[in-house]
């Protein structure tokens, strides 16, 4: 079902930094960046799977911890090791509209739920924006990973974000987009950058949230095959720095209903939440057609022009300096070495996809991506109203609203 057609959902117009919105609904003529010719129906679309993160609590903004009640009353939601935030995922499909319906409807049963708890609600950032960093609230306490989580990394994970999985058949196909795709990841977090305060205070990064997240184990590789990846994994299972396969904390990973023996995806970890439906639609978007391209053109390879450790600290600086200043940080391009600020290479590489976007139809998602690039990250939105005089307080809790206003725009009674 297509959401605007089977839900009636009213679009209005995308905001500017003046206002708190981070969704899109319509964007403006955006031809002088790249010019989107019409085409035919798509000719073939890859599966695709969202993953939420989302932190509950009231009305104002305030955090609450209540995901070890929802995994136990309401089905297909599950805990995080702290009880502030549940997660909740899509199966994989290949339509858009499905995909974002099948998210949103979920969404709208979460918060059918908390209000019916107690008047809850869902609150956007990817941080403990107003406070409740300095204590962990573990959500089962007889579950020894996270207690192990608990123990070893603190409140530091205690963050919310979007992952995008995109399904790749074959296993060294997949192994090569994670190398491009980690290679890249910085251009995702800086376009999903939406969390720049933490317990009330600006922290001076956009996304505080991957700045002080864990990135596990610490040194990881740009796999040169899927063997060299089963190795890898083992090795760090035998070793104790990873205690599970899927305590792979890094940007982008090859993953699987067996990781590392059986895959069947790559799932990008990087970015922030992204609580706009036609935002999701856009940064998934550009990523399958980044994945397109791959599968395309055999020569697209990051260890074709370096070697494995100065990969890793290429993108290591990349992801830093995209968690500090999102669209405006100076990211370096794998592919040429020059230094390029975060906009400009999203609408490079944008433009470079234009004959992938088009085959497969993905050109129409391009506007409300583009249209960021000028409006700004949501981080940089929200700094620019604290600047202008208002509190953290109050920017969170507008957001919150306006998440709440949006989410109903979007899925009508459902979501009401």
């Amino acid at each position: 079902p297509s959401m605007s057609s089977s839900r009636g959902a009213k679009e209005r117009p995308p905001r500017s930094c003046g206002g708190t919105s981070i969704c899109a609904l319509q964007a403006r003529n955006l031809s002088s960046v790249l010019a989107f010719l019409p085409v035919g129906p798509p000719l073939q679309l890859l599966t695709k799977g969202l993953e939420e993160e989302v932190y509950t609590g009231t009305v104002d903004g305030s955090v609450v911890g209540l995901s070890d009640r929802i995994s136990q009353e309401l089905e297909g939601f599950e805990t995080e090791p702290d009880r502030r935030n549940v997660e909740f995922i899509t199966e994989p499909y290949r339509d858009y509209d499905e995909l974002l319906d099948r998210l949103m409807a979920k969404r709208c049963r979460l918060r059918r739920f908390l209000r019916e708890i107690g008047g809850y609600t869902l609150v956007p950032g990817s941080t403990l924006s107003l406070g409740g960093a300095d204590e962990f609230q573990i959500s089962d306490e007889h579950n020894a990973y996270y207690g192990f989580i608990r123990d070893s990394y603190g409140t530091d994970v205690v963050t919310a974000s979007s992952h995008l999985n995109i399904g790749v058949e074959d296993d060294e196909d997949l192994v090569r987009a994670y190398r491009v795709l980690r290679a890249e990841a910085s251009m995702f977090l800086a376009w999903t950058a939406a969390s720049p305060f933490l317990n009330g205070e600006v922290t001076g990064f956009h996304s505080t949230r991957w700045h002080i997240f864990p990135k596990t184990p610490v040194h990881v590789p740009f796999f040169r095959d899927r063997a060299a990846f089963v190795a890898w994994v083992e090795a760090r299972l035998a070793d104790g720095s990873m205690q599970n396969p899927r305590h792979l904390w890094a940007s982008v990973r090859p993953n699987g209903p067996e990781s590392p023996h059986e895959l069947s995806r790559v799932e990008l970890r990087v970015c922030d939440r992204t609580s706009c439906p036609e935002s999701l639609k856009a940064v998934v978007a550009l990523l399958e057609a980044r994945v397109w391209s791959v599968l395309e053109d055999p020569t697209i390879d990051p260890l074709s022009l370096h070697d494995d450790e100065a990969l890793q600290v290429l993108v290591r600086d990349n992801e830093e300096a995209a968690a500090c200043q999102s669209l405006d940080a100076e990211l370096r391009d794998w592919q040429t070495g020059r230094t390029v600020r975060a906009k400009d290479w999203i609408a490079e590489r944008v433009e470079s996809l234009g004959p992938v976007l088009r085959s497969h139809g993905l050109d129409q998602y391009m506007p409300t991506l583009l249209e960021r690039l000028k409006t700004g990250s949501t981080a940089q939105c929200w700094l620019e109203q604290v600047r202008r005089g208002r509190t953290v307080e109050s920017v969170i809790e507008e957001a919150t609203r306006e998440m709440a206003d949006q989410d109903v725009e979007v899925m009508g009674a459902e979501c009401s």
